[in-house]
C-alpha cells in the first residue's frame, strides 16, 4: 500500500507528530514523510464505565487538540493512542517492574486486542479520528522468561508491557490484523482519515 492520501495531506500541510514515540516517528520516516514533533502533556486516565476503544479515540483527539493550540496555519497534527485490551480491561503502561511482570503473566497463552486510535487536527480543531484493532495471540511463556524480559527495561514505556517489534517478539505466536497498528501507527487508518479531510485543506 502506498498510502497516497496521507502523503498528499502531508504535502499540502506541514505534518506535526503529536507524540514522543520513537516507534511512530520511525514508521513515518519509513513512509518518507517529513515531520516535526510536539509532545502533548495531559493526563491519560480512563473514565468510569468508558469503553476501551472510546477511551483510546478520546485520548488521541485530546492529544491532537492540545498540540493544535501550538500549530501554525499551514500545519496539521497527527496524534495517536495505543491500548492493550484483555477481557475488556485496558492494560496501561506499567508503573513498575512488578506491574510489568503481572501484566505479561496475565497475557501469557491468551489472545488480546491492540487498539490504536488516531486523530488529525489543525488549529481550527479535529478534522477526523478513528481507530483500528489487531488481535494478538501470546505464546505460553514462563516466569523466568518474563522476568528476564522485564529486566531488559523494554516493557516499561509500552502499553501492555511489551514491544512486538523489539525483544518482545518472542512473546507473540501470531496476530490477526496489521502489524503497524500494534507498533502504534496504523498507516491504513491514516490513509482513510486523510481521504476524509482532503477537501478541508
Amino acid at each position: 500500500m502506498t498510502h497516497n492520501d496521507f502523503k498528499l495531506l502531508a504535502e499540502k500541510k506541514q505534518l506535526v507528530l503529536g507524540s514522543g514515540s520513537p516507534r511512530r516517528a520511525a514508521l513515518l520516516t519509513d513512509m518518507g514523510i517529513p515531520f516535526s514533533q510536539i509532545i502533548p502533556k495531559l493526563e491519560e486516565k480512563q473514565l468510569n464505565e468508558e469503553q476501551p476503544y472510546t477511551y483510546a479515540q478520546r485520548l488521541a483527539e485530546e492529544k491532537a487538540l492540545w498540540v493544535a493550540r501550538h500549530l501554525k496555519q499551514d500545519q496539521v497534527v497527527l496524534s495517536c493512542d495505543t491500548i492493550v485490551v484483555l477481557d475488556n480491561n485496558v492494560l496501561e503502561k506499567p508503573s513498575s517492574e512488578e506491574e510489568a511482570f503481572d501484566t505479561l503473566s496475565s497475557l501469557s497463552g491468551k489472545q488480546h486486542v491492540v487498539c490504536t486510535a488516531a486523530a488529525l487536527a489543525t488549529s481550527d480543531g479535529i478534522m477526523a479520528s478513528g481507530y483500528e484493532t489487531t488481535e494478538v495471540y501470546f505464546n505460553d511463556v514462563t516466569s523466568e522468561q518474563i522476568k528476564k524480559y522485564v529486566t531488559s527495561g523494554e516493557p516499561m514505556d509500552k502499553a501492555g508491557a511489551y514491544g512486538i517489534q523489539g525483544m518482545g517478539a518472542f512473546l507473540v505466536d501470531r496476530i490477526r490484523g496489521n502489524l503497524d497498528n500494534v507498533i502504534g501507527l496504523p498507516r491504513s487508518l491514516l490513509d482513510k482519515l486523510a481521504k476524509k479531510v482532503k477537501h478541508m485543506v
